[in-house]
């Protein structure tokens, strides 16, 4: 099951915190997913098509609650994309135009509402009922895994602009776009996600997604540590394989025991440990020094041999 798939069927068991709730909840599948017809008798019919059974489980299960309407079902299997399509077909019924203007779907004498039912969203329960049912109807959310986005598609623009409106007014902040004939309301950031499902009543999966974030920081971090740690581990080496280039130089041009007590043991110990730090290798003299004493051995070290060299070249 896909992550998206696991939002909807949490979202499709969240119960409503007020009576007004489940008509909102209906009202945004309705509008979203569902396409109305006008026949010329004067009469409405409604079909509810999505490839989401808890998106139709929950569109039955209010219809019948709320309106007592008929609603069969139709479900077929895609062979291409191996998946189910339900089709949810409600017929003019006696009680349709009744429960389309309860739902704010329908204006008396106006036809279809372009934007929010504003009559269902007085309550702060209510709007978070309505982007619930607007999301398991047209909504994807990523796989935490991958990038954080979520989104809402929907046909309409002004309904487009009202989903942002009202997800603004739960202090979560979104996009608009328009794309293939839809227009998209978005958001890529990991605060957002979280607020916005927790906002719809999906706690169980914003909790998946604080926790996969979790694991993605800590994974950055030990990432980070060790390209640093390999880093410096392979300046160290260069220069390790530098100091020792240097010694070979120093004992050809001048001699090992015609150098400076200090130098003489620099040059013994990198003979000795190659593969040492700088700073180990301090650790190993007699009395032990630090990084920045041993750097001084080398600079000093380097100035000589290049006196020497140049003598010879004299």
């Amino acid at each position: 099951m896909s992550f998206t798939a696991q939002v909807k069927d949490e979202l499709s068991r969240v119960g409503g915190s007020c009576p007004d709730c489940p008509y909102a909840e209906l009202s945004a599948i309705v509008r979203v997913c569902g396409t109305l017809s006008f026949h010329g008798s004067g009469s409405w019919s409604l079909r509810v098509a999505t490839e989401t059974g808890a998106v139709a489980r929950t569109m039955i299960k209010l219809t019948h609650e709320l309106f007592d309407l008929e609603t069969p079902l139709t479900v077929r299997r895609s062979n291409l994309h191996k998946s189910h399509n339900y089709l949810i077909e409600i017929r003019d019924q006696d009680a349709l135009e009744a429960a389309l203007m309860r739902l704010g779907v329908l204006e008396s004498g106006r036809g279809l509402t372009p934007g929010l039912p504003e009559g269902l969203l007085g309550r702060r329960c209510c709007q978070q009922a309505y982007l619930r049912g607007a999301f398991m109807a047209g909504g994807f959310v990523s796989d935490p895994r991958g990038d954080f986005h979520l989104e809402i598609a929907v046909s309409g623009e002004p309904l487009a602009e009202g989903l942002r409106d009202l997800a603004a007014s739960l202090g979560v902040s979104t996009h608009l776009n328009h794309r293939r004939g839809a227009y998209v309301v978005y958001l890529k950031s990991f605060e957002g996600v979280v607020k916005l499902l927790v906002a719809m009543g999906a706690e169980r999966s914003a909790l998946a997604v604080s926790q996969v974030r979790r694991v993605k920081t800590l994974k950055n971090d030990v990432n980070r540590r060790v390209n640093a740690e390999m880093a410096n581990q392979g300046r160290s080496t260069m220069a390790a394989a530098d100091q020792a280039i240097l010694v070979s130089r120093a004992m050809r041009e001048i001699g090992l025991h015609a150098l400076p007590p200090a130098l003489r043991e620099f040059c013994i110990l990198r003979r000795s440990h190659p593969e040492l730090s700088l700073a180990a290798l301090g650790k190993l003299c007699d009395p032990p020094v630090g990084k920045s004493a041993m750097h001084h051995r080398v600079l000093r070290l380097t100035e000589l041999v290049e006196q020497a060299e140049g003598q010879q070249g004299d």
